[in-house]
């Protein structure tokens, strides 16, 4: 009788163990898709890379040209100077925006690891010191004291108009 039980037992597992599917699973399409997903995530990266560096190359070569006119035919030298500086800060500020964007996009969402998200820190650390800086450099104060400047600009401009 035992031996029944056991034979039963085992066709009706039979059936079972024969149904297991042994090609590959989710676990290898997953791979694939992680693999996938993160070339297209580096294409992505290297493709803003390259758009910061050319706003980059265009702002400069734009503020030059501009400085170079202004210099020459509209309003001189020492006021094209102060307008070169100012265009082509500008042009370096949005170009390392796309740079930072392009490194977050790099390190966090292709390779996260703690080595890469120090680095991305540093990075980002650094290029929001220089934007900082330039935003200085471009409009002659800190960014927190923005509105101070613009109310204080707005009081000598209504100041003058009543004269």
């Amino acid at each position: 009788m035992l031996r029944h039980a056991l034979i039963a037992s085992l066709v009706l597992a039979a059936p079972a163990a024969s149904a297991i599917d042994l090609s590959p699973g989710p676990q290898a399409h997953a791979g694939a898709t992680r693999e996938a997903i993160d070339a297209v995530l580096r294409w992505i990266a290297t493709g803003i890379e390259v758009t910061g560096v050319g706003i980059i190359v265009v702002g400069a070569i734009g503020a030059t040209v501009v400085f170079l006119y202004g210099g020459l035919v509209s309003v001189g030298w020492p006021a094209a100077f102060r307008h070169y500086r100012a265009n082509l800060g500008r042009g370096i500020l949005l170009g390392l925006e796309f740079l930072v964007a392009a490194d977050i996009i790099g390190t966090v969402a292709v390779t996260p690891s703690i080595e890469n998200l120090t680095i991305l820190g540093l990075i980002v650390l650094i290029r929001t010191f220089l934007s900082v800086s330039l935003g200085v450099e471009i409009e002659g104060h800190w960014p927190w004291r923005r509105s101070e400047v613009e109310r204080s600009h707005d009081q000598q401009h209504r100041t003058t108009e009543q004269f």
